[in-house]
């Protein structure tokens, strides 16, 4: 079956090069009896994917059951899975089948698999393995000869490196990675299931069909959906039922898109968030702020020597410099205007002043060893800016270059 079959029998729509390719893996996949992990944001279609490995498979008049890992409470989520006896537990009155009993022969689909619990997870590792498994409260093993698609919103392979998904059970269910893309990859489909929707929801409740605005158009195609398709089914529906005028303009549209949309409105292409470059820019901020100050202080430094020690030329010679100083420095509170430079004092006897200053400053200069830890000028910075914009986060995450929600953060984690 070509891949347009495929569409019309499942009713997916679009002509996304991506969305293409995971439909090629999955009539691919589907006639084997391998694990298939699909990943994908929320609402991004990853059932619609596992109906179709199991509807092409060998499996197909087998049971296929969808479990929901997320939505079943931990206490409870082993009975669920495997079944229990009877007085296994409180409320056990009677014995009960689990879904991979039930399924036996078929196939079972574990949405949002890296919310099980580690206990469950090494229950189903020896399921995948062996096909073996113990009803709750019973020492009698069962055999089960099922197929396990996988789902998750989430990376799994980080919840593994933080010890909250077992690493042998990962690779398991990952024999195929199936990753379904999001709305926003797929942007020349979002008019084409906008259409249908509206058309479906049109028919549904006998209203006129809806006709988008060009301007309605490109602001439905820029926007990043972050619900994917099950959002842009919902906000059909919305309009449908709601919008008197059947002619849609891109204000109307404005009024069913979240608040909080409104900045990727107009989204540029490859355009990039800011939260992507948010550590480099504060390491890029303070290695830059250090250079400047340490080639300022060097230049203050030498116009010194070469003024034989005469401060009071320098100072007013280099306003800028000492005016940073004062900003930068904290000085007690009615001494904000003396800030001076001491002169060393030669010795009586010594008749070569000027040529001694310089030996002076050479050998006599303390030598004050600066922190270069990273952390600590990232630290620094924020004191700062936040001290700056009294205490508001907004102003001084625009001082920093950087996101509210990062400082937020970086707050919480150096305990400011």
């Amino acid at each position: 079956m070509d891949t347009q079959n495929i569409k019309q029998r499942f009713g997916i729509i679009g002509n996304s090069p991506l969305l293409n390719r995971a439909i090629d893996i999955a009539s691919q996949v589907a006639p084997t009896d391998m694990s298939v992990l699909i990943t994908g944001e929320s609402g991004s279609g990853k059932e619609v994917f596992s109906q179709i490995i199991h509807q092409m498979s060998a499996r197909k008049h087998g049971a296929f059951i969808a479990v929901n890992c997320g939505a079943i409470p931990e206490g409870t989520i082993d009975s669920e899975l495997f079944g229990h006896e009877k007085g296994s537990f409180t409320g056990a009155h009677e014995a009960r089948k689990g879904y991979f009993e039930v399924a036996n022969g078929g196939t079972i689909f574990l949405d949002e698999v890296a919310e099980l619990p580690l206990g469950t997870q090494a229950r189903l590792l020896r399921i995948l393995e062996s096909g073996e498994y113990l009803r709750v409260g019973s020492s009698k093993v069962q055999k089960t000869d099922v197929r396990i698609i996988a789902a998750t919103n989430v990376d799994v392979y980080n919840r593994v490196k933080n010890g909250k998904f077992r690493e042998d059970l990962y690779y398991r269910l990952n024999t195929v990675p199936l990753r379904i893309p999001a709305l926003q990859e797929r942007k020349e489909d979002i008019y084409l299931l906008f259409r249908k929707f509206s058309a479906d929801f049109s028919d549904k409740y006998r209203s006129p069909a809806l006709h988008l605005e060009p301007d309605a158009i490109q602001i439905l195609t820029n926007y990043s959906w972050p619900g994917n398709v099950r959002q842009l089914k919902n906000i059909a529906e919305q309009i449908c039922v709601l919008e008197k005028d059947r002619n849609v303009t891109g204000q109307a549209i404005l009024n069913y898109i979240p608040n909080e949309a409104g900045s990727n409105l107009p989204m540029t292409i490859n355009s990039q968030s800011k939260e992507d470059f948010t550590e480099r820019d504060i390491l890029y901020k303070v290695l830059f702020d250090m250079k400047k100050d340490m080639v300022e202080l060097k230049k203050l430094v030498a116009e010194i020597i070469q003024h034989g020690g005469n401060t009071a030329t320098v100072l007013a010679d280099n306003p800028q410099y000492i005016n940073q100083l004062y900003r930068d420095v904290e000085l007690p509170a009615g001494q904000e205007h003396a800030f001076t430079i001491q002169q060393p004092t030669p010795s009586n006897n010594n008749n070569n002043n000027n040529n001694n200053n310089a030996d002076y400053f050479a050998h006599e200069a303390e030598e004050v060893e600066e922190s270069l830890s990273l952390v600590d000028k990232e630290s620094d910075l924020i004191k700062k800016a936040l001290k700056k914009h009294k205490g508001k986060r907004k102003f001084a995450a625009q001082e920093l270059g950087i996101s509210e929600r990062t400082l937020y953060r970086k707050i919480k984690e150096l305990n400011l």
